[in-house]
Formats: C-alpha cells, sequence, structure tokens
C-alpha cells in the first residue's frame, strides 16, 4: 500500500535537510537501539507526556516510563475520558513530549494528522522537549506525497480503532463529517530553530509504525 522504502541517498539527503532545519537527528537500526537512546535522552526525575503512536506501541516504552523514577502522564491509564483528557492537557507542561510523525517529507519538514489535536499542539509549542521516534518509511518525496500518506494512514487507524467512519467501513477517505471523525487536525513543522534543539528525531533504519 505505501511507497518503496526510500534508498540510502534520499535518506540521507533527507536528514542533511533536516539538520540544516535544526532538527537533531540520531539514526539507529532497530526498535531496541531507538528505545535505549530515547532513555538515554532523558534524565531521570522528567515529566514525560505521550502522543498516541503505532511506533511507540512498537517500541515498548510505556512500563519503563512508568517507573518511580520518571513523572508520566499516563494517558493510557486513566478511569474515564475526562482524566484522559485532563492528563493530556497537562503533557503539554511536560519537560519532554515523545511521540511518531505520520511522514517526513524530503526537503526537511515533518507532517503529522491528528484527532483531538493534542500531538500535533505539544510537538509545535508547550512540552520543553519534543523527541519524535519515527522509520524511515515516513520519508517522502513532497509535500503532495506526504498528504496522500496522511490519507491512507487515516483510513488504517480508522480501522485499528473500529470509528464509525465512512471509511472504516468503505477503506478509502471520504472526507467525512463523521462524529469519529479522526482527521481533524494537521500541522507541517518546517523547522526546530524555536527553541533550537527542542526537538531530536530518532530515525529507525526500518519500516516501523503505519
Amino acid at each position: 500500500m505505501f511507497l518503496l522504502t526510500p534508498s540510502e541517498t534520499k535518506i540521507q539527503a533527507c536528514i542533511d535537510q533536516l539538520q540544516q532545519r535544526f532538527f537533531k537527528i540520531i539514526r539507529v537500526n532497530t526498535l531496541s537501539e531507538a528505545k535505549e537512546e530515547l532513555l538515554a535522552q532523558i534524565p531521570k526525575g522528567s515529566s514525560i507526556g505521550l502522543g498516541g503512536s503505532v511506533t511507540l506501541n512498537d517500541l515498548d516504552i510505556l512500563e519503563e516510563f512508568r517507573k518511580e523514577h520518571y513523572n508520566l502522564y499516563d494517558r493510557y491509564n486513566q478511569k474515564d475520558w475526562p482524566a484522559t483528557v485532563i492528563n493530556m492537557r497537562n503533557s503539554l507542561d511536560a519537560d519532554y513530549f515523545v511521540t511518531g510523525t505520520n511522514a517526513i517529507i524530503q526537503d526537511g519538514c515533518l507532517l503529522q494528522m491528528d484527532s483531538g489535536g493534542n500531538r500535533v499542539a505539544a510537538m509545535v509549542y508547550g512540552p520543553k522537549n519534543v523527541i519524535v521516534i519515527t522509520g524511515i518509511n515516513k520519508i517522502v518525496s513532497s509535500l503532495e506525497e506526504g498528504f496522500e500518506r496522511l490519507t491512507r494512514v487515516a483510513v488504517i487507524n480508522s480501522k485499528r480503532l473500529n470509528h464509525q467512519t465512512p471509511c472504516n467501513f468503505s477503506g478509502i477517505c471520504e472526507d467525512c463529517i463523521a462524529r469519529g471523525r479522526i482527521c481533524n487536525a494537521t500541522t507541517i513543522i518546517s523547522s526546530g530553530k524555536r527553541p533550537k534543539g527542542k526537538t531530536i528525531i530518532i530515525l529507525i533504519n526500518q519500516e516501523v509504525g503505519y
């Protein structure tokens, strides 16, 4: 369904562009190496917020973050939805916000779509540091291709979460206005300059997540 994994030349060119745009890049080969690097970046005692991400689920990091030497805003362990919303709001003031992204544009921009907007909001402003965990399969050639990727991913996520949206049943985006619509907020982050060093991208040499 998705485009082929980009060549090494394209990956390196994309990394160069990201670095020119003031993103810090850490490249690793496996999910286990990504987990190790992630933990190395976050000092003990830090508060941590999370964006909803299949990649983070694959990383199997939650139990580590739940240990007493971190202060995790645990959106996945609340008694009800109102408590979850409060938790996600508190995450906007975290020392570190850990998330995935939906697409990396070849020219060095990050593109992501959200349902409630908490993830895209936190990536732009609020948390002191943002760490993005992503696979090389998220690299695309253009913004147009990135938006096409968002559409395909939204359909897959709607099916995964069993949202009662037209795309869940038809398998294609119908640009609906259904109550369960999950593609409500989209951001393009074109620079990691403000503040410089805020955003670290851990890029895995594998196809990871959707």
